[in-house]
């Protein structure tokens, strides 16, 4: 999720434990906490230049949940043995706070379609559940609200019922999304019956900013089956129109043993095509973006004295979404306006 979410969740969740005189405090700290798994970023940009590695290693050790507990546990360690520290008023309450506020960061990453290693050092398996988009409001306001209101009147008594509705609202709005996805995923499967696809790898993933228009994507073996399906928009039993987007098997093919299509293959778990374009091999991640403009692409080799070559440093090629064209086509297929 997006840093602002996550930032309030762990606000509102710490404020919601602690003793009601150390809500504030408990705002700013959870709000750190909810934060610091995402500053991997950090020392991955001030020691790595690779921008396929920067991709593939944010969200891994720092959102392990073999890991993270530790963190809580030596943090509150730490803060209760301060003499006179709030910690240390409230222990337990203060490490429930500190462990939830760390903790549910990793597992609300698994709720949008990039990825988590969240049992890393075990593998390089990425979560991604994608029944929520990495920024929706929907989600995020309720907690905003509480927030504000907590850090606002934190001793009211009305404070405590305001943060715990905060999270309820929140928490059923990411049941609904969970429950939509599920009824295109069943409308998905069956159409792919039809299609004699049973088998081919399926993903389903929340469009930007809603959980009403829903972004379907195909593995196949020259390519991918792309589409989508509003729940407003689109009958039941109107079966989703496919753009077929095709990727240079034979290209990557040859590249296939290349440590940084090897990385990309994992984390992406095959949802990828490959194209080449001014003699580049680049290998774009189908599940974030809409075709053509894919949001992340990289030139991972290029073709010499007959044969493709791999780089040493790939490069991250951007390609920039018509903002404009992209709204109107949210609107469209949500709202039905033109």
């Amino acid at each position: 999720m997006d840093s602002l979410t996550q930032l309030l969740t762990g606000a509102v969740i710490a404020a919601a434990i602690v003793p009601r005189r150390h809500r504030r405090a408990a705002l700013a700290a959870g709000a750190a906490l909810g934060t610091l798994p995402d500053l991997d970023v950090i020392p991955l940009n001030l020691l790595n230049d690779n921008p396929v590695i920067k991709m593939t290693v944010h969200r891994s050790i720092s959102h392990s949940l073999l890991l993270l507990p530790l963190v809580a546990i030596l943090i509150w360690w730490f803060c209760r043995s301060r003499v006179g520290s709030r910690t240390s008023e409230a222990p337990k309450r203060w490490f429930w706070a500190i462990f939830l506020a760390l903790v549910t960061h990793p597992i609300l990453d698994c709720f949008n379609v990039y990825g988590t290693w969240l049992f890393w050092p075990f593998g390089e398996q990425t979560i991604m559940w994608g029944n929520m988009f990495v920024i929706d409001p929907m989600f995020t306001l309720p907690l905003l609200f509480g927030a504000l209101w907590a850090w606002l009147w934190p001793q009211a008594w009305v404070s405590q019922k305001i943060l715990l509705s905060s999270l309820a609202l929140s928490g059923l709005y990411l049941a609904w999304s969970l429950a939509a996805q599920m009824y295109v995923w069943q409308k998905v499967d069956a159409q792919l019956s039809q299609m004699r696809l049973d088998a081919a790898p399926r993903l389903i993933g929340a469009t930007p900013l809603n959980t009403l228009l829903w972004q379907v994507v195909v593995q196949t073996p020259d390519g991918v089956l792309s589409g989508d399906y509003s729940l407003l928009q689109d009958a039941a039993d109107q079966p989703i129109a496919w753009v077929k987007v095709e990727s240079d098997v034979v290209a990557l093919k040859a590249a296939e043993h290349w440590q940084s299509v090897q990385r990309l293959q994992r984390f992406n778990q095959g949802f990828q095509i490959a194209t080449v374009q001014d003699n580049q091999l680049i290998i774009s991640d189908v599940r974030m973006g809409r075709y053509p403009n894919y949001t992340f692409n990289f030139v991972v080799g290029q073709w010499q004295n007959g044969q493709w070559q791999e780089l040493a440093m790939p490069v991250q090629k951007q390609t920039r979404a018509d903002v404009p064209q992209e709204w109107a086509y949210l609107k469209q297929r949500i709202w039905g306006i033109h």
